[in-house]
Order: C-alpha cells, then sequence, then structure tokens
C-alpha cells in the first residue's frame, strides 16, 4: 500500500483500514527521534514556547499515539504539502533548529505517510482525551549531605567551624547543581574521609572536657547508666535529626559502656558514640517520602531545614515535628517563616546563587596577563560578591527578584568601579547607578557572568549565549554532533575579524547552524563587554607575533563592533546591548517560570518531572501575585512539594 492515503480514499478504501496504518509510535516516532526534534521541543527545550511538545524521556505507546495524533495541528488537511509539519524539518521554511530531515529520504516519505494519515482521518478520530496527570511523591529518596551542608551541620551539632568538608573530594554538578540525588554516591575515598572527619571531629570535640556542653547533665561516675542515656537521647536526636529508635538506643549504650568501663572516663564513652554516629547513614544521609508515618514529621522537618538554612534542623523545628505542628500546611508556613528570618536562611539563599550561577567557575580562572593586567584573584572575588549583593539586597527587602536582570543600579567595591570606569563608591559594596550610557544592568552586565563566559584572551559568544539559555530561560541546547570542528578561524595580522565574522562560519554550517543559530545571537550581543567585563566600544585586538617571527612587533587592531542580537523562540527578543536583554528578560514568563524551576530542583534534588508541574505552576502564580518575591518562592515551592494539590490543571 504505497499510495498516498488521500488517493487511497478516493478509490474507496475505507476508513478503519486506514487508521490500522502507520503505526506511529513504531513507524513514525523513530523518525522524530533520529531528526532530534525532541532535544528543543521539551519541557526545558529552546522551543518550549512553542505548541510542539514531545512527552517525557521513554514514552509508552499509550502516551505516544494521542501525542502522533495532536500533531494534526501542524497539518495542511487541504494541502498536505504544505504543512508545517512536513516544511520545517525538512528546511522547506524557516525553522530554528535548521533541516533535520533530508528531503527524499525514506524518514521524509514515512513523515510525509503520517501528515497524509492525519490530512485524511476524520476529526473526531484523532481526539484523544485522557484523565488529569495526579501528582505522585517519587517514592522514597535517600539523599546524602553535601559538603556544605556537612560542614553547617557539623557547625550547629558541635560548635564546630573547621569545615572539614573542603577538603573531602569534590563534588559533580549535575542538572546545575551538587545536590542532586542521582549523582550522590558515595565512593570509597569519601567513605574514608567521612571516617577521618569524624575521628578528628569527635577527639576534638571533648578536648579539655565537655566544652560544647554536649552532656546534658553531670555525671556521677563513668557507668552513670542515668547520664548516659540522656545523652544518647538528646545527641542522637540531633545528630539524626529525629528520636533514636529503641533498637538503635540499646546499640549506642553497649558502644559507650564498653569504651567507659576500659576507660573508666565517661566523656571517653560519649566521644566514641559521637565517631560512630558521623559516620552512621543516619547522620550522613536524610530520606524522603519515607513510608513510616511516624518519621514523616522530621522528613519534613529535615527538608524544610536543608532547604532554607541548608543545615540540621534546631530544637524548635524538631519539637514542631514532635507536635504534629508540620503535618499542616499552616504549621509548616508558620515554621518556614519563622526561618527565613534568621541569619542562616540569607547563608542559604547564598548558596542556592553561588552553584546557580556556578561561581566556581571562577575559582582559578585564568587570563592572558599580557591583556589584562588588572585581573587578580581578589577582582574575582570582588565580582561574586557584587552579585550576591544585588540579589540579596532584592531578597531580603522583598523587592522583585526578576530586577536581577534589569536593576539600573549594583554594588561596588574600589576594583569594580575602576574596572566599569564608574566613581568609586563611599563605602565598600556601597549602592551605585548605572547609566544608561554604561549599556549596563542587571546580573548580565557584571564582571561575574561576563568574566566566567570568556575564554583567557578573547570573549565567548557562544558560551554566552548557551549560559543564559541553559541557567536563565532553562533551555537544554542539544549536543553537537560527533567529529564537528568546533575551531574558528585564526585571527591573523592579514586578516583580522571580529567574533561575529569569525562565527559566521558556525551559522553557514548546516550541522553547526542548528545550535549556534539558537545561542551565538544572544551572546554577540555583549561584544562591547571584554573578557573580565570591561566596557570597549570597538573591539581592540593584539595579534601578537609567532615565536619563529623575529623582529616583529604586536600589531594592535581596532574593528567595529555589531551588537545586534536576538533570542529565537521569545516574542520580541530583539536587543543591542546587557541592559535591554535584561529588561526582556525581566518581562519574560519563560525567565520568571525558570527562577521557580532552578529554585525547585536545588529544593528537590533533582529534575522537575511531568508530575511536578502543578507544584511549579502553583508556586509561580503566588510568586508572581507576591511581585516576584523570592522569600515567597520558597515558602510556595516548599508547601506545594510537601502538601501537593492533586490534580494537574
Amino acid at each position: 500500500m504505497n499510495l498516498p492515503f488521500r488517493t487511497l480514499i478516493a478509490i474507496g478504501v475505507s476508513v478503519p483500514l486506514l487508521c490500522a496504518a502507520p503505526d506511529f509510535a513504531t513507524d513514525i516516532y523513530p523518525v522524530l527521534l533520529r531528526a532530534n526534534c525532541v532535544g528543543c521541543h521539551n519541557d526545558n527545550g529552546v522551543a518550549s514556547a512553542t505548541r510542539l511538545r514531545f512527552p517525557d524521556d521513554k514514552p509508552t505507546p499509550e502516551v505516544l499515539t494521542p501525542f502522533g495524533n495532536s500533531l494534526s495541528m501542524f497539518v495542511d488537511r487541504n494541502a498536505p504539502a504544505k504543512s508545517v509539519l512536513l516544511l520545517k524539518p525538512t528546511g522547506g521554511m524557516p525553522h530554528a533548529g535548521g533541516k533535520r530531515i533530508e528531503p527524499g529520504s525514506s524518514d521524509e516519505a514515512a513523515l510525509k505517510s503520517w501528515i497524509d494519515y492525519l490530512a485524511t482521518a476524520p476529526l473526531e478520530s484523532l481526539i484523544t482525551t485522557r484523565p488529569a496527570d495526579v501528582y505522585k511523591a517519587s517514592g522514597p529518596i535517600v539523599r546524602r549531605l553535601t559538603h556544605a551542608q556537612y560542614n553547617n551541620t557539623i557547625r550547629d551539632l558541635l560548635n564546630d567551624a573547621s569545615r572539614v568538608a573542603d577538603q573531602f573530594p569534590p563534588e559533580d554538578y549535575v542538572n546545575g547543581f551538587r545536590n542532586q540525588y542521582l549523582a550522590q554516591n558515595t565512593s570509597p575515598l569519601l567513605a574514608e574521609a567521612y571516617a577521618a572527619a569524624a575521628e578528628k571531629l569527635a577527639k576534638k570535640a571533648f578536648l579539655g572536657g565537655d566544652a560544647q556542653k554536649l552532656v546534658p547533665c553531670a555525671p556521677k561516675s563513668h557507668d552513670d547508666a542515668v547520664c548516659r542515656d540522656q545523652f544518647l537521647k538528646a545527641f542522637g536526636r540531633r545528630a539524626f535529626r529525629r528520636p533514636l529508635l529503641s533498637n538503635e538506643l540499646a546499640r549506642y549504650q553497649k558502644i559507650f559502656s564498653a569504651e567507659a568501663a576500659e576507660s573508666k572516663q565517661f566523656l571517653a564513652g560519649a566521644q566514641v558514640v559521637l565517631e560512630v554516629m558521623l559516620q552512621s547513614p543516619n547522620f550522613l544521609m536524610r530520606t524522603e517520602n519515607g513510608l513510616d508515618a511516624v518519621q514523616r514529621p522530621y522528613e519534613t522537618a529535615n527538608k524544610l531545614s536543608y532547604f532554607l538554612w541548608n543545615s540540621m534542623p534546631d530544637d524548635a523545628l524538631l519539637n514542631a515535628a514532635a507536635a504534629g505542628e508540620l503535618n499542616t500546611v499552616a504549621g509548616l508556613e508558620k515554621q518556614a517563616r519563622r526561618m527565613l528570618q534568621t541569619p542562616k536562611a540569607k547563608e542559604a539563599v547564598n548558596e542556592f546563587l553561588a552553584e546557580w550561577l556556578r561561581f566556581d567557575r571562577l575559582q582559578g580562572t585564568v587570563r592572558d596577563r599580557r591583556l589584562y593586567s588588572v585581573f587578580t584573584p581578589e577582582l574575582t572575588v570582588a565580582m561574586t560578591e557584587e552579585t550576591r549583593r544585588l540579589a540579596s539586597h532584592l531578597v531580603w527587602s522583598k523587592g522583585n527578584f526578576m530586577e536581577f536582570f534589569s536593576a539600573p543600579y549594583t554594588f561596588l567595591n574600589a576594583d569594580l568601579a575602576k574596572l566599569y570606569k564608574l566613581p568609586e563608591p563611599k563605602e565598600e559594596y556601597g549602592r551605585a547607578d548605572l547609566p544608561a550610557a554604561t549599556e549596563r544592568a542587571g546580573v548580565l552586565s557584571q564582571a561575574t557572568f561576563l568574566t566566567m563566559t570568556s575564554k583567557p584572551a578573547e570573549t565567548s559568544p557562544t558560551a554566552r549565549g548557551l549560559f543564559i539559555r541553559e541557567q536563565f530561560l532553562c533551555q537544554d541546547v542539544p549536543q553537537p554532533p560527533p567529529g564537528v570542528n568546533a575551531n574558528l578561524p585564526p585571527v591573523t595580522r592579514e586578516k583580522p575579524m571580529t567574533q561575529r565574522e569569525r562565527l559566521g562560519v558556525h551559522l553557514s554550517n548546516p550541522s553547526c547552524a542548528s545550535c549556534h543559530s539558537l545561542i551565538d545571537p544572544i551572546g554577540l550581543a555583549f561584544e562591547k563587554f571584554d573578557a573580565i567585563g570591561g566596557y570597549r566600544p570597538k573591539m581592540k585586538l593584539t595579534i601578537f607575533p609567532a615565536r619563529f617571527e623575529k623582529n616583529t612587533e604586536a600589531k594592535n587592531v581596532e574593528l567595529d563592533i555589531d551588537t545586534a542580537g536576538n533570542v529565537a523562540g521569545l516574542p520580541g527578543a530583539t536587543f543591542t546591548t546587557p541592559r535591554e536583554l535584561g529588561m526582556i528578560l525581566a518581562s519574560s514568563p519563560a525567565c520568571q517560570q525558570c527562577v521557580a524551576k532552578q529554585l525547585f530542583r536545588y529544593m528537590s534534588g533533582r529534575q522537575e518531572g511531568r508530575p511536578d508541574r502543578i507544584v511549579i505552576g502553583r508556586a509561580f502564580d503566588e510568586f508572581k501575585k507576591s511581585g516576584f518575591q523570592f522569600t515567597e518562592l520558597m515558602v510556595s515551592l516548599m508547601k506545594w512539594s510537601t502538601y501537593p494539590p492533586q490534580k494537574v490543571n
């Protein structure tokens, strides 16, 4: 049956027979996968704002059938050959993703067969209804303390600020953060580090007696069982963030008594228990969505605490869990708002900000000293502090957090003011206005962003555009095809070129253009800002002689810069300066929702899935109604993720 579907109908073939073939799940969906349409048309893809959105990973045939039918909205029933579903992927009409299916190929033939089917099948047969998605908890989840959480927990548990976890093996970034539980394996090297740290911390805790008052009673002898049990219950409750179970209490009684009896010292028993507890999974890990109803309030307390404080619960929060106060939305919200009034909440927001914006990329950053002599480690510290000050100002003054992208002011020290060519502030990191002539506003014009998205000797429009797509729009740009040459044409004395001219190679190569057309036009608008964030009205090139070129001086060249930019897929997103782009992002629902998504990922330790849409959507609605107050987003995400609504709207 190789005739077009419309011809088959004309000669009398019945619709039921036509509806049996082709099969979308087996015949058509693989074609779209090979074309990598799903790479852009998904919840976090660069085409997420369009009408076409693929289902989640590994969809079942029951999901694929209605999805395949839904593609009828992209089919011209009167002229199937002119359908958007055919012309965009085959290059027949403008498509941000470029040509994905080769005309004349078997894949195109398969796609045409589906378009013919959709064009001829009765519309009522293409309408598939399905029940709304029900939010389901993902089942028990075990999350390891991050190194930052370990340090903070030790600080609050033992009054020890030595930050021993800074020496642990480094953590990987997954989904943009270091706390994603799927990547939180405990390697043998990390287990060894835990053991060494526990021994060191336990010795220090009781060095010279009980200086930190960890024992809540005065023992009458080394074998004082009453005082022993008071210590075990009190310290165990704080270390495990829940009361000890009866079998756990019995185990630690034996460990304590054996050591105290051998040494004839009560504190020796306490020290060995502390060392053992600090190596226990009950200290190093925490559980969410557990099945034990008795423990669930303490799980909620831990979730609250490690989100809002990045540390262990305090006694007030544990007492609230014990009293059942966290079993209601009102009780949870009351504790959340109390916790947000403390200094530890500010530290937690700083940690989120540092991971979201990848401050780690500035550590150890190098620059060509011949070009950037003012670049120092101290300057990089000032860069991150400027960004942190702007975010903190907006969060804790209950301002509109979207001003993070558009604020016409910043917070500078003397070094940054000199770099930005602005008057030196009267006080360290004092507030400074950014005149329109500077073309600066918000985080996009700060040296933090501009430096970490550059190379040692030059800017990188590609890196800048990619960062904005991924971090501020929550869009995943497809990986480049294997074997693609990503090198740009070299700048020579005979042919100096701007970055726009060099990147033209990407846009002229079909295998590169599909991705680079999505990111390069964003980054090119930043070309008046150099690799450390300084302003340059023209591109200044210094072409140094090669080693074999003797008696040749460096050549200085100035080139005009074209900063016209756009964000493909974002309505009205054309701009020429970071200031203009910042204003676009600040008012863009895509960017506003991305802030909520990023905070959800950080809170949950995982990428969001389809069932999470209702939680993020409800929290975003409250975030928006509050005038984009960041603390309201924190409370809302915590509230709705713990007690989620039942159906996706």
